[in-house]
């Protein structure tokens, strides 16, 4: 049951949590747009002109790509017109560009000119970072089952800290994306391994045992570190400067870490009983409960383990996700919910400058809207149920983002409270969809649906940032696309069987 040294890990593990949604949405800010035009060929001070006439008579007004080739002396004039009736000649800004300052002192964009031509490369940058992320699950996964979820834990901790600080350190851009892929990876080494160290106590499949309660912890951690986000970044207007804030942290963590004890199921599993029975009689002592501690004994663990060593040894493959009628069904249903789901929170999240409010503001909106959406989702999934509450929200999500197409630019704050309610139908889709797929799938193949589900969100949020690309051409259709998505995958959702106050499947045979 639930100890000082459950509350203590759980502690431990959710400081680093605090900080991921900093990584998560950091381009946010570290990838902020200013507002900017061509660089001046001449100094005010050298032409005799004043700074404002001199941008008059050289940048064509509201134009942020290309100068005149020759200054425009006629401008300056109050019935001017143009030479010979026609405009003049214009180029693209060969000198670069010159940046407002005044809310954000450097950012990527500044300092490497990703705008013009080259603003595709922002959201390069961030779907590599989600790459990262994809490849860091795939990976630590793997390894952690090999190694140990504490020694993988450990490591990503150190890895993060050291990719992060890289970052903040890059000399090019491409530098930049390669420190910022690999510290997505270590984010998915830590996310995967902090869920492993957190299940010490019983696993309680119904209710609100140890292992929920833990869960829904580190998800509200999560919610509180958006909130942390807006506040550093506001402190800290230096892309640089932000990047190594957020990533010092986790050097600290990587030193506490080493007191974080290894998950006695995988040493169980992996045949180190008897290091499974010292790490458990230390929690034993941690706890009080020394004499309970002395009287485990190695064949009490393995009699206990049974069960769960028996289905780590039956052959059951990623084939068994889609080869029974029903499970395929299920796992086809649960793909586009997890893509969608993924696609359209991180296709929101990540533009919030399209808003036109206080950029801070609406961090904090965004951060505070998890809170009673999550509260929400509980309730409705405990007592109406998961097949309800999994399509609504997708469908509500989905018709606020379609609705802000039409909502005219200049009515902000309609648009902000459209893309805030639409926010948080996603952020109590995500608290539903992490429930249902483990009450869907059986035991026997429950992680490996788990990992083909954490495989489309990563998916959708790699996928994201690329469809703000088509906002060049078009600008309307990304949102479009974003809130079409989570409406046919709300309505695919309808097909998924009810769990609620039903015993967990063990067998492909008893989901059949």
């Amino acid at each position: 049951g639930m100890g000082r040294f459950q509350v203590a890990s759980a502690l431990l593990l959710a400081l680093p949590v605090l900080m991921m949604a900093s990584h998560n949405l950091l381009q946010n800010f570290t990838a902020a747009t200013s507002d900017h035009r061509c660089r001046l060929r001449w100094e005010a001070n050298a032409t005799g002109l004043d700074l404002q006439d001199l941008v008059k008579v050289s940048v064509p007004r509201g134009e942020r790509c290309q100068r005149f080739v020759t200054p425009q002396w006629w401008l300056l004039e109050v019935n001017g017109s143009a030479p010979n009736s026609s405009w003049p000649e214009t180029e693209p800004c060969r000198d670069g560009w010159t940046y407002d300052r005044s809310v954000f002192t450097s950012t990527i964009i500044t300092e490497w000119d990703l705008v013009c031509s080259s603003r595709g490369l922002k959201q390069l940058a961030q779907s590599l970072y989600m790459a990262g992320v994809l490849v860091g699950g795939i990976v630590f996964g793997g390894l952690s089952d090999k190694f140990g979820r504490r020694s993988l834990l450990i490591w990503c901790y150190l890895q993060m800290g050291v990719m992060g600080t890289c970052s903040s350190f890059s000399p090019t851009f491409t530098v930049y994306c390669l420190f910022r892929f690999l510290t997505g990876m270590a984010f998915s080494g830590v996310v995967l391994n902090s869920v492993c160290l957190c299940m010490w106590p019983p696993p309680a499949p119904r209710g609100w045992g140890p292992p929920r309660a833990m869960g829904t912890f580190m998800g509200y951690c999560y919610t509180t570190g958006q909130f942390l986000l807006a506040g550093i970044a506001y402190a800290v207007p230096d892309w640089r400067w932000l990047q190594l804030a957020v990533s010092l942290p986790f050097f600290c963590f990587f030193l506490y870490s080493w007191w974080l004890t290894e998950s006695a199921r995988w040493l169980v599993m992996v045949g180190k009983s008897q290091q499974a029975l010292k790490e458990l009689q230390r929690v034993a002592r941690i706890n009080g409960k020394k004499e309970e501690g002395d009287k485990l004994d190695i064949e009490t663990l393995r009699s206990y383990m049974q069960k769960e060593m028996a289905s780590s040894k039956s052959r059951h493959t990623a084939l068994d996700l889609v080869r029974t009628p029903v499970v395929r069904r299920i796992s086809c249903c649960l793909c586009f919910v997890w893509f969608s789901t993924s696609f359209a929170y991180y296709g929101i999240a990540m533009d919030l400058q399209n808003f036109d409010f206080n950029i801070y503001v609406i961090q904090l909106i965004f951060g505070a809207v998890d809170i009673p959406a999550k509260l929400l989702s509980i309730l409705t999934i405990t007592f109406v149920g998961r097949r309800f509450t999994q399509s609504t929200t997708l469908i509500l999500a989905g018709l606020a983002i379609l609705a802000n197409v039409l909502v005219p630019r200049d009515l902000r704050t309609l648009r902000t409270a459209l893309a805030v309610f639409g926010k948080g139908c996603l952020a109590a889709s995500f608290n539903c969809v992490f429930l249902y797929t483990g009450e869907l799938y059986p035991t026997v193949i429950r992680q490996t649906g788990m990992g083909l589900a954490n495989t489309m969100s990563r998916l959708g949020s790699i996928t994201a940032p690329l469809v703000k690309m088509v906002g060049e051409v078009f600008p309307t259709l990304p949102f479009i696309i974003y809130g079409a998505a989570p409406v046919v995958s709300g309505l695919v959702a309808i097909f998924l069987p009810e769990t609620r106050d039903m015993a967990l499947p063990e067998t492909v045979e008893e989901v059949e």
